[in-house]
């Protein structure tokens, strides 16, 4: 058996962002699922469901839940898109820009942290890395894309 050689390290650093964004204080009262889209929306504005997927990555199931979640807190609004009423767009609400400044200020001073002690070298090739461990799905189940994925159905 193979010693994994960073896989662990992926985990444990994705599970310290958790921990990281539960100490903030006030507490957000979110998911990390959920401080994650939020801090995305605040960056990329009003937003597909479409793209929030390619972004992230998760079964479409998920970011519903999501979505469900955040919109019950009155954090975000779905609109169907005037171009093509069967696709929406998500966007903050007045309340959802300010917890997501929140969140985001946050994570800025988390990679503060984390940029101190790495060079520009240093932040490139983990960025490298982590855009190789996101493309491992794409490469090896190129017929699985996200778009594809959704409409697979189960026969019975």
């Amino acid at each position: 058996m193979k010693r994994l050689r960073f896989v662990l390290e992926v985990h444990r650093a994705t599970h310290r962002i958790g921990l990281f964004l539960e100490g903030a204080v006030p507490p957000l009262g979110l998911s990390q699922g959920e401080a994650h889209l939020l801090a995305y929306l605040l960056e990329a504005g009003d937003t597909s469901l479409s793209e929030l997927h390619a972004a992230f990555g998760h079964k479409r199931s998920t970011l519903t839940s999501y979505m469900d979640r955040l919109e019950a807190k009155r954090l975000v609004k779905r609109e169907a898109r005037p171009e093509d009423r069967r696709s929406f767009q998500v966007s903050l609400t007045g309340p959802g820009q300010t917890l997501a400044t929140r969140v985001h200020r946050r994570l800025e001073a988390l990679e503060a942290v984390v940029l101190g002690q790495l060079g520009e070298e240093d932040v490139e090739s983990l960025r490298t890395g982590l855009e190789a461990i996101a493309e491992v799905d794409r490469k090896d189940h190129p017929s699985e894309s996200p778009k594809r994925r959704r409409t697979r159905t189960r026969s019975t």
